[in-house]
């Protein structure tokens, strides 16, 4: 059965990309529907991709230039299945394949711990497509709990304890669009050692007071490689940076944006480095509160794969 697997880059393809091989009901081969970024790049490199027109938040414009590229793209790929971990690119495709027959189920993205995003709220309007929360707290009649991205992981401490010294730090604030995070590159340079080798990805934070190299996006495989070699790695707290840290088995230091500093649309960066702290996945403080101990204190632990890994089952 060939699967249409479509996403936001960013956190949500990371997600998706790790929750492929658990939904059952999906099986190679797969071809993907994104926006084409140095990350897709480098995750998707070895697959079947069509890249599309970027869909931002409440951007009806593009989710309807979108269903252009969803008959095309189903005319030539003909999916029997259609599986989407948000955003808002996904109400296109998802339109297009229930109104053709075909199953669709739609997991709201591990962000959403109170409620479903305003994407998932818009698919509760299409009829027949399977919706699924990462979070009990709120799965009900029509969102069901499956299990979470989160699970396959578990924290511990090194073995070898925390490091003596940070000779390479890496910092990553995500591809975001529209936000600034100076304010944690301000604090990290006020705390990070002189001799220290830092790799900073920016994104959309304009650095150049600060005197530093900032990359806008680095590709997934030099940003892993990167963290694999690190001391501690300091990164916003969104869902697809820390699943790539936990994927090379790092434990980040997770500094939440805040809505009230007009750092993201809202809190849930705060209530995700929350649920990872909860978890043992991951260490997290504000920025204003960042000292040189929490750096150690992250690269003190590690992330490994966990034996409790369960099936994220699409069976209603």
């Amino acid at each position: 059965m060939s699967a249409l697997l479509v996403a936001s880059s960013g956190g949500h393809l990371k997600e998706l990309h790790h929750l492929k091989d658990r939904v059952e009901g999906i099986e190679p081969p797969y071809s993907w529907v994104t926006f084409d970024t140095p990350q897709a790049r480098s995750l998707l490199a070895a697959e079947e991709v069509d890249w599309v027109p970027f869909v931002g938040g409440r951007d009806p414009v593009n989710v309807a230039r979108n269903l252009a590229h969803a008959r095309r793209i189903f005319k030539r790929r003909k999916p029997k299945v259609v599986l989407s971990t948000g955003s808002a690119v996904a109400l296109a495709y998802f339109a297009y394949g229930r109104a053709k027959g075909l199953p669709c189920h739609f997991v709201e993205s591990a962000a959403r711990i109170d409620g479903p995003s305003l994407s998932g709220k818009l698919m509760t309007k299409i009829p027949g497509v399977n919706l699924y929360t990462q979070y009990k707290t709120w799965s009900n009649d029509r969102w069901k709990y499956r299990g979470s991205v989160f699970d396959t992981f578990a924290g511990e401490e090194r073995p070898e304890g925390r490091p003596e010294r940070l000779d390479k730090v890496v910092v990553t604030l995500g591809t975001y669009r529209g936000y600034d995070f100076s304010r944690l590159v301000e604090r990290l340079i006020q705390v990070l050692p002189e001799e220290t080798e830092v790799l900073w990805q920016t994104g959309d934070t304009d650095v150049s007071r600060f005197g530093i190299e900032g990359h806008d996006a680095i590709p997934e495989a030099d940003l892993t490689q990167a963290m694999q070699e690190a001391d501690a790695v300091v990164a916003h707290a969104g869902v697809g940076t820390a699943l790539a840290a936990f994927e090379v088995g790092v434990c980040p230091l997770l500094i939440p944006r805040r809505h009230a500093l007009k750092e993201h649309v809202d809190d849930h960066q705060i209530q995700i480095a929350d649920e990872l702290v909860k978890r043992d996945l991951a260490v997290s403080i504000d920025a204003s509160k960042l000292r040189l101990e929490d750096l150690l204190a992250a690269g003190a632990r590690q992330v490994v794969r966990s034996a409790q890994a369960q099936v994220f089952a699409t069976v209603a």
